[in-house]
């Protein structure tokens, strides 16, 4: 006698259109009743979909949200790979079909390309052991009136619209990549869900806002067509049931055999709300083509355990007391009440204090748990904190978007939930501050307002910014004359404004004052052990025909990049010299170089006036007081000896 197989667990499992109602649904359930599973939520967040549908998830430690198209054939592979997802409930779909009719590119794209990328994916990277595609009834085409048997999973698949043909379309890839590589795919076919956060453009939601509203309910064609209806948590427990007992290879239909006419659905609203049905329907134009019925077998699913709950007068209640309590929801949705809504009519609401929430939820854990969120990835400190990060442990991701897209922000500390972040992005010119002069537009917008931009959202999330900044905001002057070893202090006020790119830097650390979440670390002419980059103020001058004789503060990034992550454990914060103690000349340093790594070589100095002649703004030239930093880090070395003992030593050649 055969035992039935044991239940599939998941370990990672990627949901696919999280944020749309069928599939958030599904993700707050597993989320809840599976704390083992890693629930990864991916959403683009379109028009229909909303964030405020993971609201239940949120502060899981189990639920991680990542913002993103699945179309997008690069960050699916990474993800996967990244995530180890193990698991696919893809639900991801356009599904209005009057929407279909205008606009059937979209459907194409979204339903069967989106569906294509996710399978090249999941082919590639080999490690996915369920792979769930969600499909629709609609798939089989219209159901005979006088027939009382469902169609069954075999059926022949008969589309008569463009969304149905694309959900056909998908269908066959998926079962190509099951046949030709293997791939373990499981399909399931619905029947039409109702309940809480369905977006108002389907039937019975849009029935209920408009009956709230006092307005009429209008209906395609004569109102006959007939439909099967289940409640959102009996869809959500069937896609459980689905995922842990479905088997491989196999279709499964979910629906029930109760229908309705929409009549008869109009008719049912109407009596909730006490209104005169004959004179709150209106008959409008139906669509291109209507099926007249969807009518399913649903034998097959019940045999694994599953069988519908909520009766309809109970789930039509709760759904109605749900939109009762929750009219603003989805923000502005006059373009989705229309009685032929489309795509260009209707525009996304997302609110912004419900991303902020989800940062704040989404926050890792205190203590010795650490994750760094990293802007400048393609920057030369950026670069180098990810490093010291791998070398010490540290988890880190770099951030995705923009500094001045204050969503993809929001998206990227969503999906890497930083305990602190690190903003190492900024635009200091190509291949010097030279090129800020003639684009001084480009360097506000990433020097200034993508700065706030990521200060502000951190501040209302709660997290540290450790931000990169200069110390080119001064120049000697007659209370901190060259050579007299009076250094200026952080409270000090800048004064040198000889290079637009200086002047960005100088009016965003003054606003950042306002910011009590911001450690600003003042760097100076950047060092590093590196002689081959061109970044290295070392690199640099070798290179130069001719070179100024100035002593200057200057940072050592081998010896104050660790200190910076050791900043941020202590919660250091405000405004912070970051250079090594004392200044050093351009002579003093080449020098060095002659003496450690080419005694061949020579250089020429020339003055000021001089170098003015061949650079379009002028340089700053200063000692900043480290008095502050040498007292939170004594071990912190003079820039001479820094120097020597990080850059000059080991790359000895004499």
């Amino acid at each position: 006698m055969s035992s039935e197989p044991a239940p599939y667990v998941p370990k990672n499992v990627l949901i696919t259109g999280a944020a749309g109602f069928i599939p958030s649904h599904v993700t707050n359930r597993l989320t809840k009743l599976y704390p083992k599973y890693r629930i990864v939520a991916l959403d683009k967040l379109d028009y229909c979909s909303s964030l405020k549908n993971l609201e239940p998830s949120y502060s899981s430690p189990n639920f991680k949200f990542v913002k993103a198209d699945i179309t997008s054939a690069d960050l699916i592979n990474h993800l996967l790979v990244e995530e180890k997802i193990d698991t696919i409930m893809h639900f991801a779909a356009q599904t209005h079909v009057d929407n279909s009719f205008g606009n059937s590119f979209e459907f194409t794209i979204n339903n069967i390309y989106g569906t294509h990328v996710l399978l090249e994916a999941c082919k590639l990277a080999k490690s996915i052991k369920r792979f769930i595609h969600v499909s629709t009834d609609e798939v089989y085409g219209e159901t005979d009136l006088e027939t009382d048997i469902g169609n069954p999973e075999a059926s022949q698949l008969l589309p008569t619209n463009p969304y149905s043909a694309t959900k056909a379309g998908a269908e066959m890839l998926v079962m190509a990549y099951h046949r030709s590589y293997g791939l373990p795919t499981i399909t399931t076919r619905g029947n039409n869900v109702y309940g809480p956060n369905q977006f108002p453009e389907k039937l019975i939601p849009k029935f209920i806002i408009l009956a709230m509203k006092g307005k009429c309910l209008p209906i395609h064609g004569d109102g006959t067509n007939v439909r099967s209806y289940l409640y959102s948590a009996d869809v959500a427990e069937a896609f459980d049931v689905i995922l842990h007992k479905g088997v491989i290879g196999h279709v499964y239909n979910i629906g029930t055999k109760k229908e309705r006419r929409v009549l008869d659905v109009a008719e049912d609203i109407c009596k909730l709300f006490g209104q005169n049905s004959q004179e709150v329907i209106q008959l409008v134009q139906d669509r291109p083509f209507n099926d007249q019925r969807y009518f399913l077998d649903d034998q097959k699913l019940k045999k694994l355990g599953w069988q519908e709950r909520t009766p309809w007068e109970e789930g039509l209640t709760m759904t109605l007391d749900w939109y009762t309590k929750n009219p603003d929801w989805w923000g502005d949705i006059t373009g989705a009440l229309d009685p032929h809504p489309r795509i260009s009519h209707i525009l996304p609401s997302h609110d912004e204090g419900c991303l902020l929430q989800l940062i704040k939820g989404n926050k890792t854990g205190s203590g010795s748990d650490l994750k760094f969120l990293i802007y400048g990835r393609t920057g030369w400190i950026g670069g180098l904190l990810g490093k010291i990060c791998e070398e010490r442990g540290i988890e880190y991701e770099y951030g995705l978007g923009r500094l001045q897209d204050r969503s993809s922000l929001m998206h990227d500390m969503i999906r890497v939930k930083p305990t602190h972040v690190f903003n190492a992005a900024g635009v200091t010119g190509r291949p010097n501050v030279d090129w800020c002069e003639s684009h001084k537009v480009e360097t506000i917008r990433t020097n200034i307002a993508g700065t706030l931009t990521l200060a502000d959202i951190c501040r209302q999330a709660d997290i540290l910014v450790m931000n990169f900044a200069t110390g080119c905001i001064f120049e000697y002057d007659d209370k901190h004359p060259l050579g007299s070893g009076i250094g200026f202090k952080e409270e000090d006020k800048p004064n040198f404004t000889g290079s637009f790119y200086s002047k960005t830097k100088a009016m965003v650390e003054e606003l950042l004052k306002e910011y009590e979440n911001v450690c600003t670390l003042r760097v100076r002419m950047p060092i590093s052990s590196d002689l081959t980059n061109p970044r290295n103020f070392i690199t640099k001058i070798t290179r130069y025909n001719k070179v100024v004789n100035i002593p200057n503060s200057m940072t050592v990034l081998d010896e104050l990049l660790p200190i910076s992550v050791e900043m941020a454990k202590r919660n250091c914060r405000g405004i912070w010299n970051f250079t090594n103690p004392g200044v050093v000349s351009h002579n003093e340093i080449l020098e060095m170089y002659r003496d450690y790594i080419d005694p061949k070589f020579k250089w020429q100095n020339f003055d000021l006036q001089e170098q003015a002649k061949v650079i379009v703004a002028p340089r700053s030239n200063n000692e900043l007081n480290t008095t502050k930093l040498k007292k939170e880090f004594p071990e912190l070395l003079s820039i001479k000896d820094s120097v020597k003992k990080y850059v000059f030593v080991p790359n000895k050649k004499t």
